[in-house]
């Protein structure tokens, strides 16, 4: 029996797939010769290297038993937390940003989602011009409005100054 969605959400459906298949004792080219694919294909899915698209999933999931779209939704999940994964790993264009602005951290490990508040916090209280641009350019105008706005207290009056010229408050 295969798993609820919401159980294995995010998790690339040749994962899935392998285990059914060893859970089912057949071999991945005994499951292409009954859907009537490739064995190449199937073999990619298992290897992670190939999604799953519409027609596969309706074949995989006649073979399984389960929803026509079961192992689209895991291919979309997938997708999904992919790119959210990609997107944390995004990170401003370091060349407009000094790193003496942060000369209490490592700068080339600083988490650029994680620490978004502060980080906002100290480039508008110690940033160029071109250094706020990038992160508003980097984190959307939006963003950055909302932190500023949530940010009260500063010790430095430049902080205010940057949010007012930039239309942040």
């Amino acid at each position: 029996m295969l798993p609820k969605i919401a159980k294995i959400k995010g998790i690339h459906p040749g994962l899935i797939l392998r285990r059914e298949i060893k859970r089912n004792n057949i071999k991945s080219s005994q499951l292409a010769m009954s859907i009537n694919e490739h064995k190449q294909t199937i073999s990619a899915i298992i290897n992670q290297k190939r999604g799953i698209n519409p027609e596969l999933s309706i074949k995989l999931a006649d073979y399984f038993h389960t929803e026509d779209d079961y192992f689209m939704m895991l291919q979309a999940g997938y997708e999904v937390k992919s790119k959210l994964d990609e997107n944390l790993k995004r990170t401003p264009n370091l060349n407009n940003i000094r790193k003496v602005l942060f000369w209490d951290t490592t700068f080339d490990k600083i988490d650029w989602n994680k620490n978004k508040r502060a980080i906002i916090k100290r480039i508008l209280e110690r940033g160029n011009d071109k250094e706020i641009n990038e992160i508003i350019k980097f984190y959307g105008k939006a963003m950055v409005t909302k932190i500023a706005k949530s940010i009260k207290h500063s010790r430095l009056s430049t902080f205010q100054k940057n949010a007012e010229a930039y239309n942040l408050i």
